[in-house]
């Protein structure tokens, strides 16, 4: 069929249905990723305030922070599978409301145990969240409007991050009702979840056949242009895991995120604290800068993309954001500086952090034929995940065995900077029309 041709539902403009179904869908997600992600960093916030109310060693917080990616692997993959063959729909507000009630329940834990069942079922209840929006997506754009699709959702981690830690900063202040600030930091912040949980039974859509705010022939156009798509997928041939398995670049995509993700999600929870040792400012001051860090990820994003979409360059631009993040963080570490020009070294940081992730994401259908790169992205996102359990673990240690924030910073920078190096040796397939192209 062709995509520009009329339908018996009337003439369809393709363009004109793609930036609706953009509108509709994209700036909604976008508000769940945004609150999806800070529920799940926000205890790096609290820790500011919790370690001296509750008395928790620097070694329970790394446990804490991490346990959460090992609760997050259960239904990874069970939650993708849902989505394809029940409903987005539903699945996301089960997963909205139960991670929204588990946030807002963190609040009242008082022993190290309760604190790793909290983030554990923390972890149960968003798990299957991101996979599943990009298996939803799969079911309204077509794998041209996708990746951009995708490259916007990364913009929610640092925006996420940038806003909510000032508004944290002033949520530790309050004390109402005989509760401290950070119990009303995780009651806050859980409490809009909740509320879009509701919210999203009711605005988001589960596939083109079912929106009633598409006109009967703009339905017919796009879930023909995403069977066509579909039917394409289902003719190349098919790779089993074990397939994937036996392919090196599997292998050094996996250990590249993983190696990069040790450092990058344990950097998410303990900046402000690291902030706080070299500073010596209040809790409001040391959220706002940290805001300030995150907020140059978010010009970073964009222009990454921009970049590498321009040149089709992925891998080299992937390399530039982790080596320089870890010549940043280094810089970072140097004793004896103001701190206005640690500063200048972390928002540096902020912005080589978030250089890397939409090269990278673009990596493995780059690297690999269709049919690997559609196995691998399960065992690589794994990858990912684990480092985050990893890396937190790593830091609380090393903080309770007497390394200081420096020391810290050193071994994040290292978890980068091996990060770089492995994708360096990524043989990518130079680009059509490119000069390596055709000699």
């Amino acid at each position: 069929m062709d995509a520009h041709a009329p339908s018996p539902g009337g003439a369809v403009n393709p363009d004109a249905v793609r930036r609706k179904v953009a509108w509709r869908i994209l700036p909604f997600v976008f508000l769940l990723y945004i609150v999806a992600y800070l529920d799940r960093a926000n205890a790096g916030f609290a820790k500011l305030r919790m370690a001296a109310d509750l008395r928790f060693s620097e070694e329970i917080f790394g446990l804490g922070f991490g346990i959460f990616f090992i609760g997050y692997l259960l239904l990874e993959i069970p939650g993708a599978l849902i989505v394809e063959r029940w409903s987005a729909r539903k699945w996301f507000a089960r997963i909205l409301i139960t991670w929204g009630c588990m946030s807002a329940a963190t609040a009242f834990v008082r022993t190290p145990m309760e604190f790793y069942v909290a983030r554990f079922f923390l972890g149960v209840a968003e798990a299957g969240f991101f996979p599943g929006i990009i298996v939803h997506f799969t079911h309204w754009f077509t794998a041209r409007d996708r990746s951009r699709a995708l490259s916007g959702l990364i913009l929610g981690v640092p925006f996420s991050l940038a806003l909510g830690a000032p508004v944290s900063g002033l949520l530790l202040g309050v004390n109402w009702l005989g509760l401290h600030g950070w119990q009303w930091m995780f009651i806050v912040e859980g409490a809009p979840a909740v509320v879009l949980g509701i919210a999203t039974l009711f605005l988001l859509t589960d596939r083109p056949r079912d929106a009633a705010w598409l006109t009967p022939g703009e339905r017919e156009w796009l879930q023909t242009a995403l069977d066509e798509e579909a039917r394409a997928k289902e003719s190349a041939i098919r790779v089993t895991l074990w397939d994937a398995l036996r392919l090196p670049q599997v292998w050094l995509l996996t250990a590249a995120i993983f190696a990069t993700n040790t450092g990058g999600y344990a950097m998410a929870f303990w900046l402000p604290t690291a902030i706080k040792g070299v500073s010596g400012g209040t809790d409001s001051q040391v959220l706002l800068w940290t805001g300030m860090v995150y907020s140059c990820g978010l010009l970073s994003v964009v222009l990454s993309g921009y970049s590498s979409d321009r040149t089709g360059e992925r891998k080299w631009h992937c390399f530039a954001g982790q080596a320089a993040t870890a010549v940043f963080l280094s810089l970072s570490a140097i004793p004896g500086q103001p701190f206005p020009l640690v500063m200048v070294w972390l928002c540096l940081t902020g912005f080589a952090a978030y250089f890397w992730p939409p090269p990278f994401w673009s990596l493995p259908t780059l690297t690999l034929t269709s049919g690997a790169a559609a196995v691998a992205l399960g065992l690589i996102n794994m990858g990912a995940n684990l480092a985050g359990y990893l890396g937190n673990r790593n830091v609380g240690w090393l903080r309770s065995h007497g390394f200081d924030d420096r020391a810290c910073l050193l071994f994040l920078a290292g978890c980068y900077l091996a990060g770089g190096i492995l994708v360096s040796f990524l043989r990518v397939p130079p680009r059509r029309g490119s000069p390596a192209a055709r000699s």
